[in-house]
């Protein structure tokens, strides 16, 4: 089929995840034609194989552990998850790997679907791979936007393949607990399957290379409570480790550390990071290296390209989900303000065309025990971008609304206050219960909300969020 036979939009996009269904709301909200490009599931990774599935496994876990912290249900809360009754939840948060509802939802906006391999031929164009094999071609008149997101990395190892190792696909959609389970890595995804499949009936070990212990972006301390909760809970973690080699010897896996422990298990996840899926969608056809993360600007376009863009994953800017729909509706925005003549984008810090908080204001939840909360920067971040900072550090188990959610509760929340304008860097927050608190963090950052206006937010009592009155009073005596 040659480009005069092809099909034309505003706007093609590559990918029907979050990220991808973003943008094209976004352009079609402003009237922009857009055709939208899977090979899997519409919906992507979060809806199938990694957010949804993952806190759906979490939430009875947690639900559980803040149970046993409370006289009255505690004895109650003692006997073991009915691991059938989660795993069936969680297929009903997936729709059971099927995306009818999706579907529905692209066609919802009046973005046309097109299923299969799409693959950039050229400025422009998007030739796509049907299942059955057929071809077409999709032409843009303004934009191209890539969003493929990422997948899971693995290590070269000799015969890893033949092991079978899962990767987060396989941990969040197992029909079973494994007997015994190794992880591998001391991330997110390692630290929460880890948090998972311990609760759920496996026996897991989890290994984490080198000595800066887990979750290595975030403040120190973040890791090594969350250590701490994971050890209590029965995991094996065993920190400065490496794995030397794997086998699968007569249905169990045998890996052999550097130290020259000798582990067997049912099954080992391997969470030790992600790569772009840009491998195969004819980067090489506009001057772009296969295989690379897309470097972008702050309107999401790509370095050197004025009708391509990158969104999530694949830019490397931040790898979550929510950050990624963030980016798409900045993408959305840009695409549609170009396309309509706008000379001059809103693309100074925080403008309307200016994906800013993926320099500043990155928010995360670890689902844990205790959960674990940023957003912004850490103080050893904040230091090397060269402000002059304090870190301010409060025990949330001081806190009466921390004391009422849990008997023997442990916590810790830190602020990192920018001394010269008396701002908020960036905010940390370690215990149960407090994924929910960390958008009043968020807004606070990106508002840069002057800690003197911060004094007249006042904390309904007893809550675990009169923690920030705790924060600006240990700011103000020290």
């Amino acid at each position: 089929m040659t480009q005069s036979d092809s099909i034309a939009y505003d706007v093609v996009v590559i990918g029907a995840g979050p990220v991808g269904e973003n943008v094209a709301d976004r352009t079609r909200a402003a009237g922009l034609s857009t055709a939208i490009v899977e090979s899997e599931l519409v919906g992507g990774e979060c809806s199938y194989w990694a957010c949804m599935p993952s806190k759906a496994l979490l939430r009875p876990v947690l639900a559980r552990a803040d149970a046993r912290r409370l006289p009255g249900l505690a004895d109650s809360a003692q006997g073991p998850l009915d691991t059938a009754a989660v795993l069936a939840r969680r297929d009903g948060f997936t729709s059971h790997w099927k995306d009818d509802g999706q579907v529905q939802w692209v066609e919802g906006v009046g973005a046309d679907l097109y299923r299969g391999l799409g693959r950039l031929a050229g400025p422009r164009t998007v030739e796509v791979t049907a299942p059955d094999g057929t071809r077409r071609v999709l032409t843009a008149r303004h934009a191209v936007a890539v969003c493929t997101g990422s997948a899971a990395a693995l290590p070269d190892l000799p015969g890893l393949a033949d092991v079978r190792p899962w990767t987060s696909r396989e941990a969040t959609s197992a029909e079973s607990a494994p007997g015994r389970l190794i992880v591998v890595g001391g991330g997110v995804v390692a630290v929460e399957m880890a948090t998972a499949w311990q609760a759920l009936g496996s026996r897991v070990t989890l290994l984490v290379r080198g000595e800066g212990g887990l979750l290595a972006r975030m403040e120190p301390f973040a890791g090594e409570l969350v250590a701490e909760g994971l050890t209590e809970a029965g995991v094996d973690l065993r920190t400065g480790t490496s794995v030397r080699s794997v086998t699968r010897e007569d249905g169990t896996v045998v890996a052999v550390t550097d130290t020259g422990d000798r582990i067997e298990a049912d099954e080992i996840l391997f969470a030790t990071g992600r790569v772009p899926r840009t491998g195969d969608i004819g980067l090489e056809t506009v001057g772009l290296e296969p295989g690379s993360w897309l470097s972008v600007d702050d309107s999401l376009r790509v370095d050197g390209q004025d009708w391509l863009y990158a969104v999530g994953d694949v830019n490397h800017r931040a790898l979550l989900t929510h950050q990624g729909k963030y980016q798409a509706r900045v993408a959305g925005a840009a695409i549609a303000a170009r396309a309509s003549g706008v000379p001059i984008l809103e693309s100074d810090p925080w403008g309307a065309h200016a994906a800013t908080a993926d320099h500043a204001a990155v928010p995360q939840v670890v689902f844990t025990d205790p959960e674990a909360a940023s957003v912004g920067l850490s103080l050893a971040e904040a230091e090397q971008a060269g402000h002059r900072v304090r870190a301010v550090d409060v025990d949330l188990g001081t806190v009466a609304g921390a004391s009422l959610y849990g008997d023997d509760y442990k916590g810790r929340a830190r602020m990192v206050v920018d001394l010269e304008d008396e701002i908020i860097r960036g905010v940390t927050f370690v215990g149960p219960g407090v994924g929910e608190m960390i958008h009043s963090a968020t807004v606070a950052v990106v508002g840069q909300v002057p800690l003197s206006r911060l004094w007249h937010a006042v904390p309904s009592y007893p809550t675990i969020s009169e923690v920030w009155l705790r924060l600006l009073e240990a700011y103000r005596d020290n």
